[in-house]
């Protein structure tokens, strides 16, 4: 039995949501476009899982109302432990859907530094919004999800930072999910302009047990010439969503972009992290750490597709999967015809920690092009039995030595995350997994 495809919105209820925003009219035409789309267009075909009986358009509602926070004084524990509370200079806070917080430096601001939720950036920033909002890194058209987020965004980031502007401190944004009606439909849209640089951090924290939502995530990476970009992101959401994610970045002529991602979510989960170096002389490095729990079922495909000559792009996935969760885990280096000197290197390791565990490490490159540069390292596995000896061999009970030799194989993205407190989260949330 599969899926019934029929949408959960119409158009006329897309119309009235784009209506009580004050969208401009533009994106409102935009919505019901790709609503359209949705109903013709196919699912994604991830590599290697079967997602058919997956439910990805189904949810009880479209958007929650919550309250905003006055002080930061207002967050759960749970919150504030990602949040340096009197450090953090610039800070954004959604709510489920809602806006909930926002602080921007007068620095950034003098600087012409956009900073601020996708609705107000629809609305304020529409023709800037326009001009990249899924017509460059990601397409409406790619498949039914890309589609149907397109049509029902309902939160989300917008940042744009002007050319030869280099921001010092990192942008943390933080999506808080405690109400377990509340769907995501998020996009985040970050343009750094030619010559300049940004660190920008995001985390999701699913204060609920159980969500009835679906979680559909969108984010477009744009670096334009010379551009440095570092992309941090913690993922934690709940049991019960079904999770699309799609991480998509664009590069131009001598740009970078360094992904650090903690993909925690004890959700079904599709997500994709794929990179264009389309400039010649761009450089992607991509670090990726997951665990996995339960009964879940997950599929990541990392890929940085070269196009740019003297292109560096660097994939590292490590994850570990317990109890009787199953992962697969794509990386693909493609270099076109064209893409001369290209470097194109990766590698992916899983451990399994019971029998029941699966995970699949697959290295793929795909290259058209003669005068460039390869590599691929694959292992999946159990925990090493000489590495656990001799850390029992010192008075260390087994338990506490498998952790410690988790916490030892996801450490090279841990400590690339760049907010101290996010960092400290994501190490608190594998050893909540691992235990």
């Amino acid at each position: 039995m599969t899926v019934e495809t029929k949408l959960a919105l119409s158009v006329d209820e897309v119309r009235s949501f784009s209506k009580l925003n004050n969208e401009p009219s533009w994106f409102t035409d935009f919505r019901v476009s790709a609503l359209e789309k949705a109903s013709e267009l196919p699912m994604p075909t991830p590599d290697k899982t079967n997602i058919t009986n997956w439910n990805f358009l189904e949810f009880p509602k479209h958007t929650v109302e919550s309250a905003t926070f006055n002080s930061l004084d207002e967050l759960s524990d749970e919150v504030k432990e990602v949040i340096d509370i009197e450090g953090q200079e610039n800070l954004y806070i959604q709510r489920n859907n809602t806006p909930a917080f926002l602080k921007v430096s007068e620095e950034l601001k003098s600087q012409g530094v956009i900073f601020t939720d996708i609705q107000t950036a629809i609305r304020d920033h529409s023709d800037l919004v326009k001009q990249y909002f899924m017509t460059t890194a990601v397409k409406v058209n790619e498949h039914k999800l890309a589609a149907y987020h397109a049509a029902l965004v309902n939160g989300g980031v917008f940042v744009y930072v002007p050319k030869n502007v280099v921001i010092e401190k990192p942008l943390q944004v933080v999506f808080v999910n405690d109400n377990e009606e509340a769907s995501l439909f998020n996009h985040v849209l970050l343009v750094a302009d030619k010559n300049s640089a940004v660190t920008y951090v995001e985390t999701y924290v699913s204060t609920v047990e159980k969500s009835k939502g679906q979680a559909n995530l969108i984010e477009e990476v744009i670096a334009l010439d010379n551009a440095q970009i570092n992309f941090g992101a913690v993922d934690v959401l709940a049991k019960g969503f079904t999770t699309y994610v799609n991480r998509r970045g664009h590069i131009l002529r001598d740009a970078k972009v360094d992904w650090a991602l903690g993909l925690m979510n004890d959700s079904d989960t599709i997500s994709e992290s794929i990179t264009h170096l389309v400039g010649d002389g761009s450089n992607a490095n991509t670090k990726t750490v997951v665990v996995g729990r339960g009964e879940q079922k997950q599929n990541f495909t990392t890929e940085i597709r070269h196009w740019g000559k003297n292109s560096e792009g660097f994939i590292l996935k490590h994850g570990v999967m317990r109890e009787s969760a199953q992962s697969i885990f794509n990386g693909i280096g493609k270099i076109e015809h064209g893409a001369s000197k290209a470097n194109a290197q990766q590698e992916s390791r899983v451990l399994m920690l019971s029998e029941n565990a699966r995970g699949d490490a697959n290295p793929i490159l795909l290259i058209d092009e003669d005068d460039v540069m390869a590599g691929h390292a694959a292992f999946a596995g159990r925990v090493d039995p000489i590495q656990l000896f001799y850390l029992m061999s010192r008075g260390i009970s087994k338990a506490d030595a498998e952790r410690l030799i988790i916490h030892g194989f996801l450490a090279p993205v841990v400590q690339n995350i760049p907010i101290k407190s996010v960092q400290e989260q994501l190490t608190k949330v594998i050893e909540g997994k691992v235990r």
